[in-house]
């Protein structure tokens, strides 16, 4: 019997040209828990969409399953050996059920009675410890129990192997703890779990050994106690990397760029009054639910507004919809980027010039190939988007490069407002430092930057001053320098 239940040698996967993987060897042991780590683009997407058969690797890869090489591993082939892959982006389906969503092909039979769907759906909740309504759709449940019923349908297949790729982006912190005790459930089964986190205390949590990947090359794997979090972050981004607060070196100006007066939506938005000065950054926060992103989507046009008003530059404008928003010069960065922000199946050119296609005419006023491939060159060099690959199409990018694309956009698009909501969920601490850069940068150029994050690190570090929301109204106002952690959750709770 082989040390490994799933190992790859010699993984090399080069795409136009360009190679993201080189000579990668992995190996998992039964029951354990291995972590892969790196920056966005480091090849860990790419790795997991290899050993699934989703992608192809290129010749003299080689990938072997418990001892045994694989000649070609494919989607179907994965399945059958027992792998199960649950991405970030679950792909289920929202109109069904979710005890048909945890069995959907398991039985053959046309006839097979709901009754049996549900034993079963029941069987594998119950080894999670997991009480969900097995006759809910799939879609009126939050994005964390559908990465619950998603593990659910993982073991009703019988997975041996389960890749987990950032798991707890949507958990709340109790099921954060329950996925927790589920992977111990999973382990003492002999199950093996490879788990992909940004998130380093996470990794310290569940890993029992730690691989470490960049610029497509591996750099180490030993067991997680080894590592601390410098030395991890040291190894995933090649360099030392100091979370530094990135505060306003341009002084304070009574200049107000953005006004917002009176803002309903209601029930999620009550009676919302704030200003954006000239060269700050103003940070919002709170409990989910708390009404932050349905209030930039008010601003923006993507709800309704009940009452309000809206002034740039003292001006007051009026918006009817995104496009009127767009005009005049009201961006938003939402927070799921690749459900509500990216066109998945175009490329990153497409996404870069979108909303500014009357900035790529060229003389005779048609769309300019040209022009459009120079205006992605100069976003990919400004803000180090990996692969250097216009072409390639969103849904194959890193979550950090995804974002980027994504700033790109509203930068070329000249905003005086920009909105953006979570921008780092999902990234790597290279890439959340890179945007972080890019907030303040905006924000001296003369942007009226609003940043909206979960993260109070993230708010405290880049934030001039603190709005705090609850039930759909801003209950605090802090400068940033004066905030404590303590002291915004408790405002955030209703202290």
């Amino acid at each position: 019997m082989s040390e490994y239940i799933l190992e790859v040698k010699n993984l090399n996967k080069t795409y136009s040209g360009i190679q993201v993987l080189h000579d990668v060897a992995f190996g998992l042991r039964r029951g354990e828990t291995h972590a892969l780590v790196g920056e966005n683009g480091a090849g860990k997407s790419t790795l997991i969409k290899i050993i699934a058969g989703v992608v192809d690797p290129d010749g003299g890869s080689e990938i072997y399953w418990d001892g045994a090489l694989v000649p070609r591993m494919t989607a179907h082939r994965s399945m059958e050996l027992g792998l199960s892959v649950i991405y970030q982006d679950i792909s289920m389906f929202p109109n069904l059920s979710i005890a048909e969503n945890i069995c959907k092909g398991l039985f053959h039979d046309p006839f097979v009675q709901f009754k049996k769907i549900r034993a079963t759906a029941r069987k594998a909740l119950d080894t999670m410890g997991v009480e969900l309504d097995l006759g809910q759709r799939l879609g009126e449940i939050s994005v964390g129990k559908q990465q619950l019923v998603a593990i659910a349908r993982a073991i009703t297949f019988d997975a041996k192997v389960i890749v987990m790729d950032e798991p707890t982006a949507a958990l709340s912190s109790t099921e954060v703890r329950m996925l927790y005790r589920i992977i111990e459930t999973l382990k003492a089964r002999g199950v093996s779990i490879v788990y992909i986190s940004h998130k380093l205390e996470e990794i310290f949590t569940v890993a029992d050994r730690i691989t470490v990947l960049r610029d497509g090359h591996k750099v180490a794997t030993d067991e997680a106690k080894s590592f601390t979090s410098e030395s991890l972050i040291n190894m995933m981004v090649g360099r030392e990397l100091r979370f530094v607060p990135m505060r306003n070196e341009l002084g304070t100006s009574e200049e107000v760029l953005f006004e917002v007066k009176g803002l309903r939506n209601a029930p999620m938005v009550n009676d919302v009054s704030f200003r954006v000065y000239r060269n700050e950054v103003l940070g919002v926060t709170g409990l989910v639910g708390a009404g932050r992103s349905e209030m930039a989507q008010t601003i923006f046009g993507l709800m309704d507004r009940e009452a309000g008003e809206l002034y740039i530059h003292g001006d007051k404008v009026t918006i009817k919809d995104t496009n009127d928003a767009i005009r005049k010069g009201i961006c938003y960065l939402p927070e799921d980027r690749r459900t509500q922000g990216l066109f998945m199946d175009q490329s990153m050119i497409w996404n870069i010039t979108a909303v500014t296609l009357l900035k790529q005419r060229g003389p005779q006023h048609l769309l300019s190939g040209k022009k459009e491939l120079e205006t992605c060159g100069r976003y990919i060099d400004a803000v180090s988007i990996r692969p250097n690959l216009p072409k390639i199409h969103a849904r194959n990018l890193s979550g950090g490069n995804a974002q980027k694309v994504l700033f790109s956009r509203w930068m070329n698009a000249d905003p005086k407002v920009l909105i953006v909501d979570e921008p780092t969920a999902g990234v790597d601490v290279g890439a959340k430092a890179e945007i972080h850069k890019i907030l303040r940068s905006m924000a001296a150029s003369g942007v009226a930057v609003i940043l909206i994050s979960s993260d109070l690190s993230e708010v405290f570090a880049v934030s001039d001053r603190i709005l705090v929301m609850r039930e759909g109204r801003i209950v605090d106002e802090v400068a940033a320098g004066e905030a404590t952690q303590e002291g915004i959750l408790e405002r955030g709770l209703g202290g």
